[in-house]
């Protein structure tokens, strides 16, 4: 669906190589003829001990974009019939999109039967189940669609949000439509959610931006996504729990790059795809060599597939006509992601028009993959000239309106028959939410929620309490929560369990009942007292963001004990500084005389700027004279604290009067009002993502990282440098005449590509501005266009290559006149 995202292609249109490339276009032993199902099949390499099998095809199903399993196990599909057509996408304003429902009526495994749910809608993008009816996102419209008659066609369409979508470009409008496990829909491009509420409305609530194309959760309801570059992202805390100080912006938790392995192994050349051109962008085959349409993450929650399956997550990358597999490593509450077989995709075809879109879990508990099947899979607003040429010359653009449904399983052991819920009894239901498969827990829960019935209640507290599985322990919390049937009295019950998953599901949702409960508050926060010096950082961590603060002086003591155990961790700091609004400078004061704060170390140090430039922020006139009184020495001196402060200061902007100086005067560097303002939101980042290695002032760590102050690799060449931050570095390294190798410091400097371009353009423009350096700003498109023309790099620099590299890139360059 999305090959680039527009900041990378619009930036490239302008350069002199997009218009001069040395196109290799096709032999005829190169071309990708349309093939049947059957032959397409025989193409597929997975993972041993699995195989590949036909659900569905064409004419059953048409230019497929994503698919739903309704409680029936019946397989629902949007079908995008109007995108790309033809080469320039003349059919797009055609209302041919629709909304198929699919039927396996004799039990075999394929389906037999399609019926047009919905026709004639323009570009329908999302698909969800909802109370009485089905959510469908059609021309940028968030409409829900009622089928009366049970004859499986919609009867009544009703807007419900217009501004859905927010925009016309099919590669950067919102979609998803995933029903999490709060019982909110999350999407993906997009800033809002969806609520339906006892009262019949339905309630449109702002939450964080997240991803491009696709969304979904894990066993833990934790949301994942990604972007065309960068394969996976994900929430490591709870949604809109993170942002709710508006006097400090997070720098962690939402939006956390899993993964920066960007490598792809595809079967074949895929010189069609749009940066083609771009050398390093295919390998000597002419196979792409890193992502550049990852969409649709799914994390596998079923039991079908072998137990080390579990909890791997998948993403689609249509351009490479591959998916790729992450085993996912907990290390705390931070999730990692690794391919377990580098070399090998998990799925992959010699068929260039295999195009997988989405995945889907299914009701047997096999993996589902949604195939597009076409040639053109770029969108005519990004398309450049190359590939354009090459899609022409390949005879990719027909034919159109195909589409297959696979199903993965095991090999000697098929996918059991789909169980249906539609109709199982209330105990049934229960059943299924305490069992092992991810879509019944998931479905038992929306049926259990739409359903209204006050009846299960005791039952779902019991399997909440003495459950033998934690995620069905959770969920059933959770279809309390979806039946208005939050009770304090059983949720204090999971503060001391003894699974963190049930324990923090429970913090989280006691968290609003003690806003307006202070004797609930009280007891939330006596059991955190008495349990927080021996929590995890997993549980601390939700500690952190669900405390109540009603009782100020009683949350001090267990803030500081957790920033004492935890505080090393940059999303610890910044889940304390969530919940810390408008008690910033009290939490200040405490700590200057906590008998734990009275030494100084780097987290430390880093919290208390925090602090103060949340304060700053503010900016409440009361609080700042009170915070200069307390930065004054009696030696004039400052010591450790007072520099942290007066750092805040400057950060957020506010007048340092203990030292005399304007905070924006404070270094004489050449930065405009709005380059000290990415300055600052450098430095924040920063101390989040590179002082553990290169310290909080820039000088370097021993057996971690060389100084970065005074160094000509930061003050250098801007494009240099963001080199080195997209795609890491290894030793050794000179830095002002010493040279810096390992094991004086690490071997390699890792990539930090999961940062979009602005975040990177921020710390870099912080770190050539501080300490003494003096290089001036650094743009997002610089990066933007850096990330461009490096595609396909996959391994960190050493010096001798990028100074190589920069030598070739300076002699390619178009001389001026």
């Amino acid at each position: 669906m999305h090959i680039l995202p527009s900041r990378f292609v619009l930036l490239g249109i302008g350069l002199l190589t997009l218009w001069s490339f040395k196109t290799n276009l096709p032999h005829n032993n190169d071309l990708s003829p349309a093939l049947s199902p059957v032959e397409e099949l025989a193409t597929f390499q997975v993972e041993p001990g699995l195989q590949v099998q036909l659900v569905a095809a064409e004419p059953l199903v048409q230019a497929p974009i994503l698919m739903n399993f309704d409680a029936e196990g019946r397989l629902w599909v949007v079908e995008m019939r109007g995108y790309m057509s033809t080469i320039d996408g003349a059919d797009e304003k055609k209302p041919n999109g629709r909304v198929s429902v699919l039927e396996d009526r004799n039990g075999d495994g394929q389906m037999d039967v399609s019926t047009v749910y919905l026709d004639s809608l323009l570009m329908p993008r999302a698909l969800a189940f909802a109370p009485g009816g089905v959510l469908v996102v059609e021309n940028g419209a968030l409409w829900l669609t009622k089928d009366t008659n049970s004859d499986l066609k919609a009867d009544t369409k009703t807007l419900i949000d217009k501004d859905y979508a927010g925009s016309a470009l099919p590669e950067h409008a919102g979609n998803g439509l995933w029903r999490g496990m709060d019982n909110w829909y999350y999407n993906a491009k997009s800033r809002f959610r969806y609520r339906f509420n006892a009262d019949g409305t339905w309630q449109r609530d702002s939450t964080e931006f997240r991803g491009q194309w696709g969304i979904s959760h894990d066993d833990r309801g934790r949301l994942l996504y990604n972007y065309n570059w960068s394969q996976l992202h994900g929430d490591l805390v709870p949604p809109n729990m993170l942002s709710r100080n508006p006097h400090h912006t997070p720098s962690t938790g939402i939006d956390h790059g899993f993964s920066i392995d960007r490598r792809i192994y595809p079967l074949r050349s895929t010189r069609a795809v749009n940066r083609g051109y771009i050398p390093g962008t295919l390998d000597k085959q002419g196979r792409i060599q890193e992502f550049t349409a990852a969409c649709s993450p799914l994390a596998y929650r079923e039991t079908t597939l072998p137990t080390e399956y579990r909890g791997d997550i998948f993403v689609c990358e249509p351009a490479g006509n591959l998916i790729k597999r992450n085993k996912i490593t907990p290390d705390g509450p931070i999730l990692n992601g690794a391919d377990p077989h580098p070399g090998r995709e998990f799925l992959a075809s010699t068929d260039e028009r295999f195009r997988p879109t989405s995945l889907a879990g299914g009701p047997d508990g096999a993996l589902y993959v949604v195939d597009m099947y076409r040639g053109i899979i770029q969108h005519a607003a990004y398309m450049t000239p190359y590939l354009k040429e090459q899609t022409l010359a390949r005879k990719l653009v027909e034919p159109v309106n195909r589409g297959r449904i696979w199903r993965i399983v095991p090999t000697n052991n098929p996918a059991p028959k789909s169980t249906k819920l539609a109709s199982a009894s209330p105990d049934a239901l229960l059943a299924a939410l305490s069992g092992t498969n991810g879509w019944h827990r998931d479905m038992a829960q929306r049926l259990l929620v739409e359903r209204g019935s006050v009846d299960v209640v005791p039952k779902l507290a019991q399997i909440a309490l003495t459950g033998a599985n934690p995620y069905g322990r959770a969920q059933a919390l959770w279809t309390l929560d979806g039946l208005n049937q939050r009770k304090p009295d059983l949720l204090l019950k999971f503060l001391n369990d003894k699974d963190p998953f049930v324990q923090s599901t429970a913090m989280r949702l006691l968290a609003p009942l003690t806003k307006q409960d202070r004797a609930l508050a009280g007891a939330v926060q006596k059991q955190y007292a008495g349990a927080v010096s021996q929590a995890s950082s997993d549980v601390a961590l939700h500690m952190a963001l669900t405390l109540p603060t009603a009782n100020v002086p009683a949350a001090f003591p267990i803030f500081s004990t957790i920033l004492e155990k935890h505080g090393d961790m940059p999303l610890i700091r910044d889940a304390v500084m969530s919940n810390l609004r408008d008690n910033e400078f009290a939490f200040f004061s405490y700590l200057r005389t906590a008998r734990n704060w009275q030494t100084a170390t780097p987290a430390r140090e880093i919290f208390l700027e925090m602090l103060t430039t949340a304060i700053a922020r503010k900016r409440n006139a009361a609080e700042l004279a009170k915070l200069n009184a307390l930065l004054k020495t009696p030696t004039g001196q400052p010591g450790w604290r007072e520099k942290a402060a007066l750092s805040g200061l400057k950060m957020g902007g506010a007048t340092d009067k203990a030292s005399g100086q304007s905070a924006t005067a404070a270094k004489a560097n050449p930065l405009s009002a709005d380059d000290q303002k990415l300055f600052a939101k450098g430095r924040q980042l920063y101390l989040a993502t590179c002082s553990g290695c290169h310290g909080t002032d820039g000088m370097g760590m021993a057996r971690f990282a060389p100084p970065l102050s005074n160094s000509h690799w930061v003050t250098g060449d801007a494009k240099r440098l963001a080199l080195i931050m997209l795609h890491g570095m290894e030793g050794p390294v000179d830095v002002a005449g010493k040279v810096y190798n390992a094991p004086d410091i690490l071997p390699v400097m890792p990539a930090h590509s999961t940062l979009d371009d602005a975040s990177i353009a921020a710390i870099l423009t912080y770190i050539r501005n501080e300490w003494g350096n003096q290089a001036g700003p650094l743009d997002r498109k610089t990066v933007g266009m850096t990330r461009v023309l490096s595609q396909g790099r996959v391994v960190p620099w050493t010096a001798k290559d990028l100074e190589e590299y920069m030598a070739q890139q300076a002699k390619d360059a178009p001389k001026s006149n």
